[in-house]
């Protein structure tokens, strides 16, 4: 009987230099292909105010957004898509010392463009913000 994978085998950490620079993590666990990234937020995550920066709650939103649609070619998460446009909405602050997850839902699209939306929520569940874009898939012809 082969060993099981690892418990960390699912999870993508430090394969891009915004995601190191950054620090979130991608997960490809879930089984109804929704791409999660959470993110530990530390002091260098937060703006003036002493919350989670917008940008970088984007960020991580769109990585969410972006592993989905991964996730609908790739069980690995790691098929490259575009973002085309994102739109984000800030509902609630989170602070250092928070974990907060976004996790995205295709919600419409065809072939190669996919509508995706994410919700990014603390470790209370409770919403922090918000996304909703369109995200195109990379030909594995242009990847080259």
């Amino acid at each position: 009987m082969p060993s099981p994978l690892p418990e960390t085998a699912h999870l993508i950490e430090n394969e891009t230099g915004t995601q190191t620079l950054i620090g979130y993590v991608v997960d490809v666990s879930d089984p109804d292909g929704r791409g999660r990234v959470w993110l530990d937020i530390g002091p260098q995550h937060t703006n003036r105010h002493n919350v989670l920066h917008g940008g970088i709650a984007t960020a991580v939103l769109d990585n969410a957004c972006g592993t989905t649609g991964s996730l609908t070619v790739d069980a690995t998460g790691k098929a490259p898509f575009l973002t085309i446009s994102m739109n984000v909405q800030f509902v609630a602050p989170a602070r250092a010392g928070t974990r907060v997850t976004a996790t995205g839902r295709v919600v419409g699209g065809g072939r190669s463009t996919l509508f995706i939306a994410a919700d990014l929520v603390d470790e209370n569940d409770r919403l922090i913000a918000t996304a909703s874009g369109v995200f195109k898939r990379v030909p594995k012809e242009k990847l080259k």
